[in-house]
């Protein structure tokens, strides 16, 4: 019998082109009551969580992993009782399943031979390092009849989900979203926009639910790496919502928040924390049964039950049922791709210092026609 493979794609460097793999299988053929095969491509910083979550989820067996690093892959091979595999295409007709963790400029190269060969792909974030790329991405994954899902984590973060309860019962008028984080040796291939903020923009695209049709940014770098380090932007929806982003890589100080400015509260959300408070101005006064003032609220302060629930372990469950069950996952190649276009007109007008206006026939060879179309479309 033939059975389905998933590959996720996580952050590993030195992966070599890849030559098309041909692994053909269909959902029909597969035994619904099998345990999903799973192994693991680059087991660096990211990938080593995945491994271990994996190797914990119901109905998955890990199989194996594979890294470039021959020694790393084989201490985390060992650590798991598992088969390390130095070239990972080796290790594809032996899965249901892969993780893979590889640099974003990597991605296309490792997620089209993946979805050639018919598997199932979870990709880290950005879903690519280029629109056409990550188009190729999509029209591959639905070609093949692949799953697609990218690993746009805050979506599974247990603060932004009830986050996202609590704005459902209020009148939104304005967004913020700060990431900051010190300075790190990892994910130095791509500017802040693309390794933090792009977070905050899918997460911000969800919540405001309209097209954008305004952008300002601007940004700096702090580091001799070439990339922006340090960016703002400022978001006009066509509902009328405002938002604002904050990323950094250069703050001594680690930050993931996002506030919601609405007509009847504010309400804050930390993911670092999980904690979500809810600011109410009020007027009201405590009185005894006599009707004695005994003090006067200025305001009132919710605390959010939130759960407990690792997000990593909330995706990557979310995934391994999308293939089980043949559904689309909630972060899928589509909803990736709306918020990889909007990240590189970001990332553009930040080193530009231009404003991108959708009826600025001027600004639009910002980018190109099509991506300034595809930011207010989306």
């Amino acid at each position: 019998m033939v059975v389905d493979r998933i590959i996720l794609v996580v952050e590993e460097k030195g992966v070599q082109d890849i030559t098309r793999v041909g692994y053909p299988r269909a959902y029909s053929q597969r035994n619904p009551n099998e345990p999903i095969r799973v192994g693991v491509i680059g087991v660096g910083n990211m990938g080593q969580h995945h491994t271990r979550i994996l190797s914990m989820l119901k109905d998955v067996e890990l199989i194996g992993v594979s890294d470039v690093n021959i020694e790393r892959g084989l201490d985390i091979a060992s650590k798991y009782r598992v088969r390390y595999f130095e070239d990972y295409r080796d290790l594809l007709a032996h899965v249901d399943a892969v993780c893979v963790a590889v640099p974003t400029r990597l991605h296309y190269a490792v997620g089209m031979t993946c979805l050639h060969a018919g598997v199932h792909v979870l990709i880290e974030k950005p879903i690519a390092a280029s629109i056409s790329e990550a188009e190729s991405l999509v029209n591959a994954a639905a070609e093949s009849h692949c799953i697609l899902q990218v690993g746009h984590i805050e979506r599974f973060n247990p603060a932004f989900q009830e986050l996202s309860k609590v704005l459902k019962t209020e009148e939104l008028l304005a967004l913020e979203a700060h990431r900051m984080s010190p300075y790190s040796d990892r994910a130095n291939d791509v500017s802040v926009v693309l390794d933090l903020m792009i977070h905050d923009i899918d997460l911000l695209l969800e919540l405001a639910a309209a097209p954008v049709v305004k952008l300002t940014a601007s940004g700096s770098r702090a580091s001799d790496s070439g990339y922006l380090d340090y960016v703002t932007a400022t978001l006009g929806f066509s509902n009328g919502i405002v938002a604002t982003l904050t990323s950094s890589k250069v703050t001594h100080r680690k930050i993931r928040r996002i506030a919601a400015h609405c007509k009847n509260s504010l309400t804050e959300a930390d993911f670092l924390n999980n904690e979500i408070l809810i600011h109410r101005q009020t007027t009201e006064n405590c009185t005894t049964d006599y009707g004695q003032v005994l003090y006067r609220q200025d305001g009132l302060i919710e605390k959010v039950h939130t759960s407990n629930i690792e997000p990593l372990h909330a995706e990557l469950e979310h995934f391994v049922n999308c293939v089980r069950g043949g559904n689309q996952p909630s972060v899928g190649g589509q909803q990736a791709l709306k918020a990889l276009r909007l990240a590189s007109v970001i990332e553009q007008m930040a080193l530009d210092g231009k404003v991108w206006d959708r009826h600025d026939a001027k600004l639009v060879e910002v980018s190109s026609p099509e991506l300034s179309s595809s930011i207010y479309a989306a």
